[in-house]
């Protein structure tokens, strides 16, 4: 194909350009403002959308977000495009203080250690793994499916994190509304601006043609108009 890459970027290369893009995080949030600025639709629909974004940035649904974000901004009447852009609030950059927020204060709220006793994260997730690798195979080799590992990972992180990242989300996503709103009203009046002043300049070097083609054929008009007026002058 014309436009395919010649070599096709590894797997670490690829995660080091998740993690860290190659024009950096800040060119990529100035990215993200600018559409969201340059969106249509009012300044509250595409506020609510971002803020659908934000707060399922804080839901452990990875893989899902973006699903999820234009199903929350659908409901609540938010531009879908907007809440895709919202769920950047979730990034490499933010998710470890997210996962952190939420783990603590969901894990503190349901009690976890009366559930899973001492294990660790480490331990929870290799539980998980090995549950979901050993189940796939046993539905072949007719072993008995053991699912334990997997429901301490649910007890011990997907439900704390879910839990926990309620709180947090609603207010993170009722704060960027009301920042997002007056942000992209303001963007919106100086944009209006602009395009209302380029069109007067537009129509007012439309009127200045018309009016110097209309000299132009009256300049032109006057030789014929005198020569006229002359040979009226010779037949009285």
């Amino acid at each position: 194909m014309l436009f395919k890459r010649r070599e096709r970027p590894g797997l670490l290369t690829r995660i080091r350009h998740f993690l860290w893009p190659r024009s950096g995080w800040g060119r990529a949030t100035r990215y993200v403002i600018l559409r969201l600025k340059r969106l249509p639709g009012s300044p509250e629909e595409i506020a609510r959308g971002v803020a659908a974004g934000v707060f399922v940035s804080f839901t452990p649904f990875f893989g899902m977000h973006f699903v999820s974000a234009a199903l929350i901004a659908w409901v609540i009447r938010g531009n879908i495009l907007a809440a895709i852009l919202g769920t950047f609030f979730g990034n490499p950059l933010t998710f470890p203080f997210i996962a952190a927020l939420n783990l603590e204060l969901g894990s503190w709220m349901l009690d976890v250690s009366a559930d899973i006793g001492h294990h660790s994260l480490p331990e929870l997730f290799k539980g998980a793994f090995r549950d979901l690798w050993h189940n796939s195979i046993a539905m072949f080799t007719g072993e008995t499916v053991d699912w334990s590992g997997f429901q301490d990972f649910f007890r011990g992180i997907f439900l704390p994190y879910l839990v926990g990242g309620i709180g947090p989300g609603v207010v993170f996503a009722i704060g960027s509304y009301y920042l997002s709103v007056p942000l992209i009203a303001a963007y919106q009046n100086r944009r209006r601006g602009r395009l209302k002043a380029k069109w007067e300049e537009i129509r007012r070097r439309r009127a200045a043609a018309k009016r110097e083609k209309a000299e132009r054929k009256a300049r032109a008009a006057l030789p014929t108009r005198a020569q006229g007026e002359a040979r009226k002058g010779e037949g009285g």
